[in-house]
């Protein structure tokens, strides 16, 4: 399965803002009657209970198709399952309102249609920017979506997507950072893009301007640049290697101390996610390892004794092993552990399937 993500054109956006309308109104209405009957009977609604509830809708003069009525429901009940609440938020459509909900309208396959470069969907045809053939696959699901610029999508799942082919007979260790993006245990590095503050300033402007459209636009932008980056760096490595190993580090916890925007600006995580599913998808090894001590452990002897330590070491970018006397780059150091770190993993895979 993989999710293709085609831009509508502008001239689109009054209608499909009408039907994100619509869909927000099924949502409160469902929301609201779920809610209702759990107070008087103290049982859940399935999308099965639901649906008698909703059935004639579209006929009743509600222009949405009854697929996405149906995805609606879906998509609430799998929704309250999952955050464990008996009432969810509402979907909020006035414009003008701070809490707007983003449009979204969500279909099954019967209810769209691909012809010339447009997607029909009800009574409505939509021009779009192919970027992919749509011809060639086979949709089984998707949605409308909008961004925060008022800029609509449409997103299709496919199942028939054509599979990257990996070239790659080595496997690489990779330890991630903020001087660096990235070092791979060959040596080789990715160079961080700091595409945060690069605009920062250009941001502070137009936030003190109260230029809110402004904003809008240099957060897209910042967004933009920083996914296209770990898009290219992440099919890089998927095609060159067999097998790759990535560091745990936990941006999260980063994220609550002074280093902050550069963690949050960095995207690790978005990046660990992209390399996974690339991998999956071209038959790559891929596994996540603890890092904990890799860059104060000697990749040559094991040893810790001469490392630098705690944050007082981080500027210290190259050390020499006491032991046996090897002089390391400090992230490249990581990498190779990081790397062994994944041999072990990978062994002890095979074996535990060999049992």
């Amino acid at each position: 399965m993989k999710t293709l993500k085609l831009r509508i054109k502008d001239k689109h956006s009054k209608v499909l803002n009408q039907l994100a309308s619509a869909v927000n109104f099924v949502w409160n209405y469902v929301n609201d009657l779920c809610f209702k009957h759990l107070q008087r009977t103290g049982n859940f609604f399935s999308a099965f209970d639901i649906a008698k509830y909703t059935a004639g809708a579209s006929k009743a003069g509600l222009h949405l198709h009854s697929q996405t009525i149906q995805a609606i429901t879906e998509e609430l009940v799998l929704r309250r399952k999952q955050f464990k609440k008996a009432k969810l938020n509402w979907r909020v459509s006035n414009p003008k309102s701070p809490k707007k909900s983003l449009g979204w309208i969500p279909f099954k396959k019967t209810a769209i249609k691909y012809q010339n470069g447009q997607v029909k969907y009800g009574n409505h045809w939509f021009s779009l920017w192919d970027s992919y053939g749509l011809n060639q696959y086979n949709v089984k699901t998707g949605a409308f979506v909008q961004d925060s610029r008022n800029r609509w999508y449409v997103c299709l799942v496919v199942d028939n997507a054509a599979k990257v082919q990996s070239k790659g007979t080595e496997s690489v260790g990779i330890d991630l950072g903020l001087k660096d993006f990235a070092t791979l245990s060959n040596g080789q590095k990715i160079e961080s893009q700091h595409t945060y503050r690069k605009y920062e300033q250009k941001l502070g402007i137009a936030q003190r301007a109260r230029n809110k459209k402004r904003v809008k636009a240099i957060h897209a932008k910042i967004k933009q640049i920083r996914n296209n980056h770990l898009h290219q760096e992440s099919t890089k490595l998927v095609k060159n290697y067999a097998a790759i190993f990535v560091g745990n580090v936990n941006a999260k916890s980063l994220a609550k101390t002074k280093l902050a925007k550069s963690v949050l600006d960095a995207g690790w995580t978005l990046f660990r996610t992209l390399l996974k599913y690339k991998c999956e998808n071209a038959g790559v090894w891929f596994e996540e390892v603890n890092e904990s001590y890799t860059t104060q452990t000697c990749s040559c002897c094991g040893s810790r004794d001469s490392s630098p330590k705690g944050r007082a070491g981080l500027g210290i970018r190259e050390w020499t092993c006491v032991q046996c006397g090897t002089l390391h780059d400090r992230d490249i150091n990581a990498a190779k552990n990081i790397l062994a770190l994944g041999h072990e993993r990978l062994v002890e895979g095979i074996l535990a399937l060999g049992y």
